[in-house]
């Protein structure tokens, strides 16, 4: 059992190893932290969306820029899409699944805000439908994926595929990702906060 455990864990350092090493995706990483601190900057909202495990690491994510990450500040417009049990329920009941966060998107997204959808595939319907619906609302997007960015790599504005096909280790790996540019973010737009700590 011992053994077992190591190997998970070796497995999941090797896939942080990969991250560390392509510098290609560090820069993408860093590129999407520079464009949600400018919706920040300039009053937007970042929207978060996912299914199973990538729709609690959305609402993970938007509770660490609406709350708080390492420090005391202002709270900033963060939101899972999926938190109405009642909404999503309601239109996959009388649209489709695939149309939960299209919807939302129409209703909620504005020209300025960003919305990172999370799939370990890249495959998600009714994440493509939501990049889908946020082209016509001016809506950027970033994609949290596994290696090939699946389906979604040809609808997002920004693709940040994290080098494994192992669903556990790249939602590990999302978290880490996504701990990273909460906290660039928090530094960069709470600077006199970070330097009180």
């Amino acid at each position: 059992m011992e053994s077992f455990i190591l190997s998970k864990i070796s497995e999941s350092i090797a896939v942080k190893s990969r991250l560390a090493k392509d510098r290609d995706l560090l820069e993408i990483i860093k590129k999407a932290a520079w464009q949600i601190i400018h919706v920040f900057q300039s009053g937007g909202k970042v929207l978060f969306c996912g299914n199973g495990g990538s729709a609690a690491d959305a609402q993970h994510l938007a509770a660490e820029f609406s709350g708080r990450f390492y420090f005391d500040r202002d709270p900033l417009f963060a939101e899972a899409l999926h938190v109405n049990s009642s909404y999503i329920t309601a239109v996959a009941n009388d649209y489709s699944y695939d149309e939960v966060y299209a919807r939302l998107v129409k209703a909620k997204g504005a020209k300025g805000d960003i919305l990172i959808g999370i799939s370990t595939s890249g495959n998600s319907k009714n994440i493509i439908r939501a990049f889908q619906e946020c082209k016509k609302s001016e809506v950027s997007t970033i994609a949290l994926t596994g290696s090939t960015g699946g389906q979604m790599k040809a609808e997002t504005d920004l693709l940040i595929n994290v080098p494994s096909t192992d669903t556990p280790r790249i939602q590990e790996t999302h978290i880490l990702i996504g701990h990273i540019i909460c906290e660039i973010v928090e530094r960069e737009l709470f600077k006199e906060k970070e330097y009180d700590r």
